[in-house]
């Protein structure tokens, strides 16, 4: 978690993610992405929906990228 905002009736959830692509297929690479979340509530408190936005080149880049000096 980064940071999290209130905007009007939504909560706005700023993520940086970090791993290593090693699921089936996977080369090792590391990943390293920010995005963010668009949360509305309902009458309860709880996340009635939730809208992801991130750069999707960007990640389908680094899943296909060359590790260093293989």
């Amino acid at each position: 978690m980064v940071a999290i905002h209130q905007k009007d009736q939504q909560a706005v959830f700023y993520w940086h993610w970090t791993g290593t692509h090693s699921g089936p297929g996977g080369a090792g690479t590391p990943i390293n992405l920010i995005g963010f979340e668009e949360w509305t509530f309902d009458g309860d408190g709880l996340i009635l929906e939730s809208r992801g936005h991130y750069d999707h080149a960007e990640y389908e880049r680094q899943l296909n990228a060359e590790i260093e000096g293989t």
